[in-house]
Parts: structure tokens; C-alpha cells; sequence
């Protein structure tokens, strides 16, 4: 898609249907008015129907690019913009086979993962940058030196995911990350429309 360095800017991924299908899109739809430029639906415990209805109805609510964590086929099947994939998952040329044209593909690349598995992605997400509870297996930390020894590996997009804040959105904007990816910083937060108009203010755009 063209514009993917700027839609980058601020990711936010959902985080769970404690306040059922509504209130999850009203949280993002929130996001996106505080200054989220790209949402990325990631609902780990749920059956591939319930990610498709969440994944249609964030499309419909939102005027940014909606990807879909892990899930190729739900993404293209609910009208997502893409996918965001991690290591142990599909791999990104078998999907490339099999996407649409204009299809958007993350990858993850954390400590120890191989870099040329990312393939053709477009854009490639970097973290845990910091501690994070969102995700339980993300690996160790890589600080900010980490994330920018990794970015170093390639020129594509990159964004910098993993206990992040707005006390570091600057940080990782000077280390050469083109966004940052949140979950907790936003969507956890009372007032997700405010999180996000913070963190896009401490990054700068």
C-alpha cells in the first residue's frame, strides 16, 4: 500500500472482548480519533467466526488500515487491509500466494529470530523493545540498542513493539522506527482517544 511508512505511525492492537464486540470497537474507533493510524485486530482465544464479525465491524468503524494478527484467511475473508505475522506462524510467501493484490504483511523480528524468514513483508515489527505483559512469549527485552541493531538489518518500514509508552515514543522515533505498536498504552487505558493523542504527540507527527 503505498503511504505504509506514515500508516505506521501509531499501531494500535486490540486486546480482548471484556467489553464485547461494541465496546472493543468503540475503544479502537476511539484510538483512531486520538491519532492511531493503523489498527491491528489480535484476539487470541477466540474461534476464526467471532475474529471475522470483530474484524468486519473494526473495518466498518475506522477510516485506517485494519490488519488481522496471525489469521491470513480471516483477513481477507472479513475485507482487512492485512496480516501481521509472527515466527511460528504462516509463513509470509506461502501467503503472498495467495493474497490479494495491495495485501499488507508484518512480520515479527525479535532476538534470535532469523531475518531472512521475514521474506516480503512490507513493514517488520521489532520488540519486545521493553518488558511487556501483553504477550507472555515474546522473548527478552531488547532495549532501545536492540530495536536499532535490528532495524539496521534491512530498509523496509519498521515499527517498535513491546511495553512501550509515550515516555518512549521519541526514543524510538530518533532510533530510526517509523511507528510504534501499543496495546496496553491504549487500549487499556479509560480514555483511549487521549492515550493515543499522547503517544502521537511524543512521537512527533
Amino acid at each position: 500500500m503505498t503511504g505504509l511508512r506514515e500508516a505506521l505511525r501509531l499501531l494500535v492492537i486490540t486486546d480482548d472482548l471484556r467489553d464485547g464486540v461494541v465496546g472493543l470497537v468503540s475503544r479502537a474507533a476511539a484510538a483512531v480519533e486520538g491519532g492511531a493510524t493503523m489498527i491491528q485486530v489480535r484476539l487470541k482465544h477466540v474461534e476464526a467466526r467471532t475474529l471475522a464479525e470483530v474484524t468486519r465491524a473494526v473495518v466498518q468503524a475506522v477510516p485506517v488500515p485494519v490488519l488481522v494478527n496471525d489469521r491470513a484467511d480471516v483477513a481477507i475473508a472479513a475485507g482487512a487491509h492485512g496480516v501481521h505475522v509472527g515466527p511460528d506462524d504462516v509463513p509470509v510467501e506461502a501467503i503472498r500466494r495467495f493474497a490479494p493484490p495491495g495485501f499488507v504483511i508484518g512480520a515479527s523480528l525479535g532476538a534470535g529470530d532469523d531475518p531472512t524468514a521475514l521474506g516480503s513483508a512490507d513493514y517488520v515489527g521489532i520488540g519486545p523493545v521493553f518488558a511487556t505483559a501483553s504477550k507472555t512469549d515474546a522473548g527478552a527485552a531488547l532495549g532501545v540498542a536492540g530495536f536499532t541493531a535490528l532495524r539496521a538489518l534491512g530498509a523496509r518500514p519498521t515499527v517498535a513493539i513491546g511495553g512501550i509508552t509515550a515516555s518512549h515514543a521519541a526514543l524510538l522515533r530518533d532510533a530510526g522506527a517509523d511507528g510504534v505498536a501499543v496495546i496496553q498504552a491504549v487500549m487499556a487505558q479509560a480514555d483511549p482517544r487521549s492515550a493515543a493523542q499522547a503517544l502521537r504527540r511524543a512521537f512527533g507527527t
